[in-house]
């Protein structure tokens, strides 16, 4: 089964796949230039001005570069393993929808200058349970940063007014039907 969406002249078919009790359409960014682009250009239109975009790695990080690319504001990536050329870097653990477990996001010590005082949006494919937007905001909140917006390709389950998004995902019972919620 697959779900149909479309940003601005790009159409593509997401698989629909089980993540435990409901399950989602899975928007990929990773090697799709063509929809990463066309996401970009219009999360551009609608994005505040801020100082900087914050992304957790990995699938919006190309989204996070065009961004950058098209903005000129510069993007710092949340890691979800600490590095070893991380030099005293800060943490949060989130529980996110597409992983099930606990993960931790990271910011390497060197980037908390750059945040420090600054109006930061934080950049995502997609947000449903809001969970790792919650851990980075904490996080970013921990260094000193202010965030001011959330923009995302979609949100997903239940409505958001809290993010700047270009549609909405449906999520799906086990049998491929979209919930009611």
């Amino acid at each position: 089964m697959t779900y149909t969406i479309r940003i601005g002249t790009q159409t593509r078919e997401l698989p629909v796949i089980s993540v435990g009790d409901v399950s989602v359409a899975l928007l990929n960014l990773l090697g799709d230039t063509a929809l990463t682009e066309a996401a970009a250009e219009e999360l551009a239109k609608r994005a505040p001005e801020v100082d900087v975009f914050v992304t957790p790695e990995v699938k919006a990080v190309p989204l996070a570069h065009a961004l950058s690319v098209r903005t000129g504001v510069p993007y710092i990536v949340a890691r979800k393993t600490q590095k070893p050329y991380m030099v005293d870097a800060v943490q949060k653990t989130v529980l996110s929808i597409t992983t099930g477990k606990p993960q931790d996001l990271f910011l390497d010590g060197s980037d908390v200058p750059k945040l420090r005082g600054k109006r930061v949006a934080v950049v995502d494919d997609v947000v449903s349970t809001g969970g790792t937007l919650r851990a980075l905001s904490e996080l970013l909140g921990d260094v000193g940063a202010q965030v001011v917006a959330t923009l995302a390709v979609f949100t997903e389950g239940e409505e958001r007014d809290d993010v700047i998004s270009l549609g909405h995902l449906p999520l799906f019972d086990n049998v491929g039907e979209p919930e009611v919620l």
